[in-house]
């Protein structure tokens, strides 16, 4: 009885790595999400943050099965991204890695040099994630908080988007040199106080309907990369 549970339970474990197996190569595309809040989709549910929007999108568009990673916490600064990528080690065949980052840094009062310092270092981690292609990696722009009721009751709106437009403007120059897309979707957060809806519960963060808009933002680019 003793070596029939051995036998049974070394069974067992063969059989479960092979699932894990089967499961880490079925998907026909995978996708790598870096970044904080935004990417994490604090405020809506599991299913409704961009990266998880935007892998059905993409399985939908080309008839294929997708799978995405997400390293991404609420309050994660550009210092806590790079933490969070050394602790999970990702590997570098992501067929598509997207990068959003910078909005703590601001809101934590961080030196913006320490932005110039580690985005750049953040965009060469996500070219080497996919499979070391520029050309696989697509940054979004910093969503802007001050058009949230948070922010219009912070006092402190103009200031915010100021800094904000910094970042974004940083990310963008950075991005265009190492021949990445960046794709400005701080427009659409800029509509949260006139339209309501995408805003998030907590009155802070956006909504499922607005990681929608995001997604419909960068889907050609995204298809194009996959496909």
């Amino acid at each position: 009885m003793k070596y029939l549970f051995i036998f049974l339970f070394i069974a067992a474990c063969g059989s479960q790595k092979e699932n894990k197996q089967k499961e880490s190569i079925s998907a026909d595309f995978t996708y790598l999400a870096l970044g904080d809040s935004y990417t994490k989709g604090e405020s809506v549910c599991s299913t409704c943050n961009f990266p998880s929007q935007l892998t059905s999108a993409l399985s939908e568009d080309l008839n294929k099965e997708g799978t995405y990673k997400r390293i991404a916490e609420t309050g994660w600064t550009t210092s806590d991204l790079l933490n969070g990528i050394a602790q999970e080690q990702p590997n570098s065949t992501y067929d598509l890695v997207t990068l959003s980052i910078g909005v703590n840094n601001q809101f934590q009062g961080k030196p913006f040099t320490l932005y110039e310092e580690e985005f750049p270092e953040l965009l060469e981690k996500a070219i080497a994630f996919s499979q070391g292609d520029s050309k696989r990696v697509i940054v979004l722009s910093i969503p802007d908080y001050a058009f949230t009721p948070y922010g219009e009751k912070s006092g402190k709106a103009a200031k915010i988007s100021k800094e904000l437009d910094a970042y974004n403007t940083y990310a963008k120059k950075i991005s265009e040199e190492k021949n990445v897309a960046f794709y400005d979707i701080t427009e659409i957060t800029r509509a949260g106080l006139a339209t309501p809806e995408l805003v998030a519960t907590d009155g802070l963060h956006p909504s499922k309907e607005a990681y929608r808009l995001f997604v419909e933002k960068i889907r050609a680019e995204a298809k194009k990369i996959i496909d």
